[in-house]
């Protein structure tokens, strides 16, 4: 069962990490805004050409994959719930995805895919779905996913889809996990395939009953100031099939958990970041990550 959140503390909001590169991410900046309330409101909204800022009231109750095309930020109001189905950025770019909450999807949650390039997901909150929450793979870059929470679900955060993807991979999946709250959800997250560096810190773990961080397939993960809680598995090297990665984990803070298994170098983290000082980080997480935590 997820633990329950303390009262709301407002938390830092800015982008960090690697959304801030290539460019940067400012999904719909100041186009118009549309309110949508249904299911074919939405769908003709994040498929249309052109920048928009789109916003979520209410529940909507969809299946499958709706696609997000290029230059879109969506927003929840407050409350605001995608049941069933999933958002698709599939060779798309600039996609700011935030304030959310997602549950019962039959597929992914977001799936971001075909090297679609300079996405941010931030502040949802995802539960009880089918595949991954937020999987990343076909080449995709420069992504930041921060301050979301994941609890009452099995496969959270897959990066890299296939040990037989390495051509289109190679170079690419950097990817920023930041100040996430991984609440009992129990494998993935996030497990990582061929990205260098992928920066998981500042994250919150809490009775992951799998494991919390897995580097695959020659990727390189550094694990940093994160907080883990009655986790038996940390993190390590390779998983299932998939060959081992480099890990580097440095000033994280356990409780009743492990140490995990490290091995090889990372490339250097290209980006400027605030890092908090890992015994707080509980606090910090739980008091802001999630949808219903901002305003937007």
């Amino acid at each position: 069962m997820p633990s329950d959140p303390p009262p709301s503390v407002p938390p830092p909001t800015g982008l960090v990490g690697w959304a801030t590169q290539n460019g940067g991410t400012t999904g719909g900046g100041g186009a118009p805004t549309t309110t949508v309330t249904n299911a074919s409101a939405l769908t003709s909204a994040l498929n249309a050409t052109g920048a928009a800022v789109i916003r979520v009231s209410g529940t909507i109750s969809c299946s499958g994959m709706l696609r997000v095309r290029s230059n879109k930020t969506i927003l929840g109001n407050s409350g605001a719930t995608i049941a069933g189905c999933g958002l698709n950025v599939s060779g798309d770019r600039n996609v700011i995805i935030r304030n959310l909450t997602f549950r019962d999807w039959n597929d992914d949650a977001i799936n971001v895919q075909e090297s679609a390039t300079n996405i941010w997901i931030d502040h949802n909150t995802f539960s009880n779905g089918y595949d991954g929450a937020v999987d990343i793979k076909r080449g995709s870059d420069f992504v930041t996913v921060s301050w979301n929470r994941v609890f009452n679900h099995d496969k959270t955060m897959l990066l890299g889809h296939s040990d037989d993807n390495g051509a289109q991979d190679t170079g690419h999946l950097r990817v920023s996990y930041h100040h996430n709250w991984f609440d009992g959800s129990r494998q993935r997250n996030p497990r990582v395939r061929f990205g260098n560096p992928v920066h998981v810190f500042n994250n919150y773990y809490r009775a992951n009953g799998g494991y919390g961080v897995a580097s695959t397939e020659n990727a390189g993960v550094l694990v940093e100031g994160n907080y883990f809680e009655n986790v038996n598995d940390t993190y390590h090297l390779g998983e299932a099939d998939s060959g081992p990665g480099r890990l580097v984990a440095r000033n994280n803070h356990f409780v009743n958990s492990p140490a995990g298994q490290t091995g090889g170098s990372v490339a250097s983290i290209p980006y400027s970041y605030q890092l908090d000082t890992a015994s707080n980080v509980k606090s910090i997480v739980t008091a802001g990550a999630g949808a219903g935590r901002i305003t937007v």
